[in-house]
């Protein structure tokens, strides 16, 4: 009988600065170290933006501010 794990993946929310006529946005990042470590860094999100993360919001994000493409990866559906 083989046994079959399932990995969890964590991601949190993390904000982008605004660029030019672009509005900051809210992405994903995948974590994988403790949230003492992450909160508040620079990270690069799934859609390979840099971003500062923020525990404090949730991921998925309920903001209108969120990345398209960050959204799918993390294989989110949109509501």
């Amino acid at each position: 009988m083989a046994l079959t794990t399932f990995a969890t993946t964590t991601f949190a929310a993390a904000r982008s600065r605004a660029h030019g006529p672009t509005a900051a946005l809210w992405h994903a990042v995948e974590v994988h170290r403790l949230p003492a470590e992450v909160d508040g860094a620079c990270e690069l999100t799934l859609c390979g933006t840099l971003a500062r993360v923020a525990l404090d919001e949730p991921w998925p994000s309920s903001s209108r501010e969120v990345c398209g493409t960050c959204t799918t990866l993390a294989g989110v559906t949109p509501a």
